[in-house]
């Protein structure tokens, strides 16, 4: 039953000083909020990070041309032609690849429909959807033969569609590729902007080899791409493709270099980890000081009423009944203080989240850490006062003015 009066004495002190307890909440309520808000922003803006690079792609290899030496000038990876579309078909063969693409990428002006526009223009195969995560939102991918044949087939984003053919229906129309007609037979489902801020939608996709022998006239591919069959064997797809070209190309130095989407897709966690971590560590710095504030209140509560406490002591009080008073005080203003922060931060970050038009995501586990930590400041900030209280001489106590 003790335990019951100290809350009930302890509830009527904080009544008692309405606006004084406000203002002692007010240090854990921002602390609380600002941990709560910065998290929920940062891990929104990292699933929305990953998003996008798994929208390139979940499983995908890139394999890039190798760099090259001249005098004192190098050149980076991508620099000089070192990869075939031999290479691709033979990374084709192995056993934990899915699916693979030569790529031939170059920029042209292409006209249509009494229209021009400057895009990428792309080579690729029939498997470049499927390894890309994309699909056909009119008409259909070009297909093995027209790679063997040559085609002049071409897919186009929205963005082109867009351009050359507004309010029309671009499928079956022809397009001029430096000055090479091609018919359009598909039109890929728009993707909007990338992480790297590139219109994705604005792109024209040709069989590899036509874009080799028709539109250019080269005898290398700007580099690979390869689909592992699984997130499981993303890794082991890597090292057999890497033996692979090894071999193939016998020589002393690498000619290519082999990236993963896994490894982009680590590095982009990773940061957004290390700056979630920052923002709620720079936070937690006025929890602290919330804290702070509620033993300063608390101090000057105990000198307030110290006839008070002597009086309860006369009566029969005893030293932990006073010592529970005091903490229960403190970790009231704790808690209530810490569930008014979380509410607040997550209505702040929702807010941001609208203006902004940006995800937010508010993980369960940081809202239970941030109300556990919330109720340990008051019991630490609480502590020290509530002991000081319980120290006092009734008789002292009782002739304190």
């Amino acid at each position: 039953m003790r335990i019951f009066a100290s809350i009930r004495i302890a509830g009527r002190a904080l009544r008692r000083n309405k606006m004084r307890s406000l203002l002692t909440m007010l240090g854990v309520i921002i602390g609380v909020g600002a941990v709560i808000g910065s998290v929920s922003l940062t891990t929104g803006a990292t699933k929305q990070v990953e998003d996008q690079v798994a929208s390139l792609g979940e499983n995908v290899i890139t394999v890039f041309s190798g760099n090259f030496t001249s005098g004192a000038m190098r050149g980076g990876w991508g620099s000089a032609p070192t990869l075939t579309v031999a290479d691709a078909l033979a990374i084709a063969q192995l056993p934990h690849v899915l699916a693979v693409s030569p790529e031939v990428r170059d920029r042209a002006q292409i006209l249509a429909n009494g229209l021009n526009w400057n895009t990428q223009v792309m080579g690729e195969s029939p498997d470049y959807p499927q390894i890309l995560n994309r699909s056909i939102a009119s008409g259909a991918m070009f297909g093995d033969q027209d790679v063997r044949s040559l085609a002049k087939s071409a897919v186009i984003g929205k963005t082109v569609a867009d351009q050359l053919f507004p309010g029309e229906n671009p499928l079956g129309q022809i397009l001029r590729i430096r000055n090479i007609p091609f018919q359009i037979v598909g039109v890929l489902t728009p993707k909007g902007f990338n992480l790297f801020g590139q219109d994705q939608d604005d792109i024209v996709v040709v069989p590899y080899t036509s874009h080799m022998h028709r539109i250019t006239t080269r005898t290398f591919v700007s580099d690979i791409l390869a689909e592992a069959s699984s997130d499981k064997t993303i890794n082991q797809a890597q090292n057999e493709i890497t033996d692979l070209l090894s071999a193939r190309h016998r020589s002393k130095e690498p000619d290519f270099t082999v990236r993963n989407q896994a490894d982009l897709m680590e590095r982009v966690s990773a940061a957004s980890r290390t700056m979630g971590f920052l923002l709620a560590g720079v936070a937690a710095v006025s929890l602290v000081v919330g804290g702070i504030g509620i033993m300063n209140i608390m101090l000057v509560s105990v000198t307030e009423r110290t006839r008070e406490i002597g009086i309860r002591m006369a009566v029969g009080a005893r030293a932990a009944d006073i010592l529970v008073q005091f903490l229960i005080e403190a970790v009231t203003l704790s808690v209530i203080g810490g569930s008014i922060g979380i509410v607040g931060g997550v209505s702040f970050s929702k807010i941001v989240a609208c203006l902004k038009d940006m995800p937010t995501v508010t993980p369960v586990t940081w809202i239970a850490i941030a109300f556990i930590s919330s109720a340990i400041i008051g019991v630490i900030s609480g502590f020290y006062p509530a002991w000081k209280a319980s120290k006092l001489d009734p008789i002292d106590a009782l002739r304190y003015e």
